[in-house]
C-alpha cells in the first residue's frame, strides 16, 4: 500500500534502491541509452532504455524500478516542464475549455468504440474491454479494474502495448515530418543560479504534491510540481532552470521505467494481445487525429502540439516527448491531466449505464 502513494519513503524502497533488479536496470539502460543516441534515435535517452529493458524483462531479466526513486525523477521532469510556465498562460486557458470539451467527446467515443471491438474480435468480457479501450490512465484504472473484478493482466497488457507502440513511433513521426530543433537544450549550466531557489521549488513542490495525493488528484506528482513551479516562477518568487545532461539521466529513469512495468509478462502473452492491441491503438490514433483537427478550428496551436494532446500515451511520458520537441508542454500536460479526470469519471459511469441495461 505504501508504494501507492507518490512519494513513497519507507524501508521497501530503499533496500529496491539497493536490489539486484535496478542495478540490472541500470546496467543495461546506459548502453541502451548510448547506442541510441549512436544512430542518432529521436529522444535517444528515453526511447533506448525504454525498448532494451522491455526486452530483457520479457526476456526473463527481473528488473524492478524502485517507486521513490522514479517519484523523484518525475518531480524533476516537472519542473523542468514548469520553466515553460509565464504569465501569459492563464490568459490562454480560456481557449482550453473548448479543446477540455472535445477531449470529453473524444474520450466517450473511445471507449464506446474501442470496447466494442474487443468484446466482439479479441473475446474480453464487457467490463475488461471498457477498461482496456480507455485512453490511458493505466495505474487508476487498474485500482477500478481490480474493484470491478476485471481480468487485470489483460487490462494492463493492452495498455503496455499501446503505450509503446505510441511513445517508440510517435518521436519517429515528428522527427521526419515536423520542421524544428530538438529540444532547447541548456548546454552548460547557467551561471549565477540561486541554488536556494532550486531547494524552495522542490520543497514546495513536495508539500503540493503530497497534498495532491492525500486529495486523490490524478497524477499528483506531477499536477503538484508545475502548480509549484508556475507560481513561484510566475510570482519571481524563485526560479531554476536544470541542466540539460540532468533531464538526460531523468528520462533514462523514465524510460527503463516503462520496460520494467512488463515484469511477470512473457513474449507469448504479449504476443496473443499484440494484434488486437496495435488495432485498438489505430482506432485510438485515429479518433485522437480527428480530435486534433476539430481542435484547429477553436485554437491556433502547432497541429503536432494538439496531436500529442489527444495522444492515448502515459501523462509523463508524453509530457517528456512534448519537451524534446518544443511542442507547449504546459498546454500538452495541462490536457492529459484533464484526459486522466475525465477518464476517471467517464468510465465508472459508462460500467453503470452497462449495469442498468
Amino acid at each position: 500500500m505504501q508504494n501507492k502513494q507518490a512519494i513513497p519513503i519507507n524501508k521497501e524502497n530503499f533496500k529496491q534502491i539497493l536490489s539486484k533488479g535496478f542495478a540490472w536496470v541500470i546496467i543495461v539502460s546506459i548502453p541502451g541509452a548510448l547506442i541510441a543516441d549512436y544512430f542518432k534515435v529521436p529522444l535517444a535517452w528515453f526511447l533506448g532504455p525504454m525498448l532494451i529493458t522491455s526486452v530483457v524483462t520479457l526476456g526473463g531479466l527481473k528488473t524492478k524500478m524502485p517507486r521513490l526513486v522514479l517519484s523523484i525523477v518525475l518531480i524533476f521532469l516537472g519542473l523542468y516542464i514548469g520553466n515553460y510556465i509565464d504569465k501569459d498562460l492563464f490568459s490562454q486557458m480560456s481557449q482550453w475549455i473548448w479543446t477540455s470539451l472535445i477531449m470529453l467527446a473524444y474520450i466517450i467515443v473511445s471507449v464506446l468504440l474501442v470496447s466494442k471491438y474487443l468484446q466482439k474480435f479479441s473475446g474480453y468480457g464487457k467490463k475488461t474491454s471498457i477498461f482496456s479501450a480507455a485512453p490511458g490512465a493505466l495505474g487508476p484504472l487498474l485500482i477500478l479494474a481490480e474493484d470491478e473484478k476485471s481480468d487485470l493482466s489483460q487490462v494492463a497488457t493492452s495498455h503496455l502495448i499501446r503505450l509503446i507502440i505510441i511513445i517508440t513511433v510517435f518521436p519517429f513521426i515528428v522527427n521526419s515530418f515536423y520542421e524544428t530543433e530538438n529540444i532547447k537544450e541548456i548546454e552548460n549550466i547557467i551561471v549565477n543560479q540561486n541554488i536556494g531557489h532550486l531547494l524552495i521549488l522542490i520543497f514546495t513542490s513536495i508539500v503540493l504534491i503530497l497534498i495532491f495525493d492525500r486529495l486523490k488528484v490524478p497524477a499528483a506528482l506531477l499536477a503538484g510540481t508545475l502548480v509549484a513551479s508556475g507560481f513561484l516562477q510566475i510570482t519571481d518568487i524563485a526560479t531554476f532552470k536544470l541542466p540539460s545532461n540532468i533531464i538526460d539521466y531523468c528520462l533514462l529513469i523514465l524510460g527503463a521505467s516503462v520496460g520494467c512495468r512488463f515484469a511477470d509478462k512473457t513474449f507469448n502473452e504479449i504476443g496473443k494481445n499484440a494484434l488486437h492491441s496495435f488495432v485498438a491503438t489505430l482506432f485510438l490514433v485515429i479518433l485522437g487525429l480527428l480530435a486534433a483537427l476539430a481542435a484547429t478550428f477553436v485554437i491556433d496551436k502547432n497541429f503536432y502540439t494538439l496531436l500529442l494532446s489527444y495522444c492515448p500515451g502515459g501523462i509523463y511520458e508524453v509530457a517528456v516527448i512534448a519537451i524534446f520537441f518544443d511542442l507547449d508542454p504546459e498546454f500538452v500536460s495541462f490536457h492529459h491531466i484533464i484526459r486522466l479526470l475525465l477518464i476517471l469519471f467517464i468510465v465508472p459511469v459508462i460500467l453503470k449505464f452497462y449495469k442498468t441495461r
